[in-house]
C-alpha cells in the first residue's frame, strides 16, 4: 500500500486526509480478497463486484460510491505502475447518488445541548472532549479541521481562531467566542498533558501522548457523548456541520455568512440547508387558492 499512497500523493495530489481514507478503503478490500484466497493485485472483476455488494449491505450509498472511486483509482495505479495489463476501472459500477436528492439531516439543537451536558468536564478527557464538540457545534467545524488545529492557531489577544480547510488549504479566521475560549483555557490548563512533543491542540490522553490521528477518534467522542445523553440518530457521522448550518438559519443568519463559515464556494451548497429550515419555509408559503 505504500506505493499506492505515494501514487496518490505524487501523481494525484491528494491531501493526507484523503489518502488515509482511501487506504482504509483498500484495507477493507484487501481483507475481503484474503477471505476469497485472492492476492489483492490479482483481484478479478467478479471479486470487485462481490465486494461492492458486500459493502452495500453495511454502508450508505454515498460511502459505497466513495469506496468504488478508490477501487477505480487503485486499478489505474496498477496499470500505470506496470503491475497489471488490464485496467478494470471503467467496469467498476458504483451506486447512483444524485446530488441533493434528500435534505441534509441534522440534530435538533436541544439534542446538541444534551450532548454537551453529558460530558464530564471535571476530568482531563472530558475537558478535551467538551472543547472539541463545543467548537464543532458552534463553528460547524469538521473532524479534519478540529484535528489539524494547533496551539499557534489561537490568538488570545486578538480573540480569533485560525482554521485551515484540510482539502483546499484555505485559511480563515473565526472569532474566539467567550464560551469556546473558556473551554479551551480549561482544557489547556487542567486537561492537556504537560510536555507533549507536538504543537497540535488536541492530543491523546494516554502515553505516548500524540496528536489525534483521524476522524475515527472524533466519531468515538461524538457517539460516546450521544450514548450517555440518550441521543439516538443513525446519521451522527463525525461532525455537526449540518446541525450548525440549520441552527444558524433558524436564528436568522444570512446564507452568505453561513457559507463563508462553512467554506462553501458555491451558494447552492448553502441553499441546500434551506430545505430543512421548515419554520422559515412555512413563512414563505403562499395561500392555496380555493
Amino acid at each position: 500500500m505504500s506505493a499506492f499512497a505515494a501514487y496518490l500523493t505524487e501523481v494525484r495530489g491528494n491531501p493526507p486526509c484523503t489518502i488515509h481514507k482511501k487506504l482504509a478503503h483498500m484495507g477493507l478490500f484487501s481483507g475481503f480478497c484474503r477471505r476469497r484466497h485472492r492476492p489483492l493485485h490479482r483481484a478479478r472483476l467478479q471479486d470487485i463486484d462481490a465486494f461492492v455488494v458486500w459493502c452495500r449491505k453495511r454502508y450508505a450509498r454515498t460511502t459505497v460510491s466513495d469506496i468504488c472511486s478508490t477501487l477505480r483509482g487503485y486499478q489505474r495505479f496498477l496499470c500505470a505502475s506496470g503491475r497489471s495489463a488490464h485496467n478494470l476501472a471503467g467496469s467498476i459500477m458504483a451506486p447512483l447518488v444524485r446530488f441533493a436528492e434528500r435534505p441534509h439531516r441534522s440534530l435538533p439543537w436541544s439534542d446538541v445541548r444534551r450532548l454537551l451536558g453529558a460530558i464530564d468536564r471535571f476530568t482531563p478527557t472530558g475537558r478535551r472532549d467538551y472543547a472539541i464538540l463545543l467548537m464543532m457545534s458552534v463553528y460547524g467545524l469538521g473532524a479534519g479541521e478540529v484535528i489539524a488545529l494547533t496551539l499557534d492557531d489561537i490568538n488570545w489577544r486578538g480573540k480569533t481562531l485560525r482554521v485551515v480547510r484540510p482539502k483546499t488549504g484555505v485559511e480563515f479566521l473565526l472569532p474566539l467566542l467567550p464560551a469556546v475560549g473558556g473551554a479551551l483555557a480549561r482544557y489547556l490548563q487542567r486537561g492537556r498533558p504537560e510536555h507533549v512533543p507536538t504543537r497540535r491542540l488536541f492530543v491523546t490522553m494516554r502515553t505516548p501522548f500524540k496528536p489525534l490521528a483521524c476522524s475515527v477518534t472524533i466519531r468515538h467522542i461524538l457517539h460516546s457523548a450521544a450514548q450517555r445523553a440518550g441521543v439516538s440518530a443513525p446519521f451522527m457521522g463525525t461532525h455537526l456541520r449540518h446541525t450548525h448550518a440549520c441552527r444558524q438559519l433558524e436564528l436568522g443568519a444570512a446564507p452568505k455568512v453561513i457559507g463563508d463559515i462553512l467554506g462553501h464556494r458555491d451558494p447552492d451548497s448553502t441553499s441546500a440547508y434551506l430545505r430543512v429550515a421548515t419554520a422559515r419555509l412555512r413563512a414563505m408559503a403562499l395561500p392555496v387558492p380555493v
